[in-house]
C-alpha cells in the first residue's frame, strides 16, 4: 500500500511542486518529509505523520528543521528476541559436559 502513496508524492514533486516554488517553512520540505515518512513507517503511520506535518506548516509556525522520527520496533518484537536469546544461552551442548559432571 505504501508504493502507490510514494508514487503519488513523486508525481506531486515532479509536476505541482516546481510551479509553487519553495513555500514550505520547514526543512526538509513537506513532500520530502512525506516521502521519507511513508517509506520508513509505512502507509498508515507515514500518512498520519505527513498529515500532522502539513497541519503544522502554516504562516504562524516558526518552521525550522524537522526530520522524520526513527522507526521503533514494537515491544512484542523485543520480547520475542529476548526470549529466543535466553533459550539459546540455556542450551547445554550434548557432549562431554555431562560425563565431566559425573566424574567419569
Amino acid at each position: 500500500m505504501k508504493y502507490p502513496l510514494l508514487l503519488l508524492i513523486k508525481l506531486y514533486q515532479w509536476t505541482i511542486s516546481p510551479l509553487l516554488g519553495p513555500v514550505c517553512r520547514y526543512y526538509p520540505s513537506c513532500s520530502h518529509y512525506g516521502y521519507t515518512a511513508v517509506g520508513r513507517h509505512g502507509a498508515i503511520k507515514g500518512s498520519a505523520l505527513t498529515a500532522w506535518r502539513i497541519l503544522r506548516c502554516n504562516p504562524w509556525s516558526p518552521g525550522g528543521v524537522d526530520h522524520v522520527p526513527p522507526r521503533k520496533r514494537p515491544v512484542w518484537h523485543r520480547r520475542l528476541r529476548d526470549r529466543w536469546r535466553h533459550r539459546t544461552l540455556l542450551r547445554i551442548p550434548s557432549g562431554g559436559a555431562s560425563h565431566n559432571a559425573q566424574g567419569v
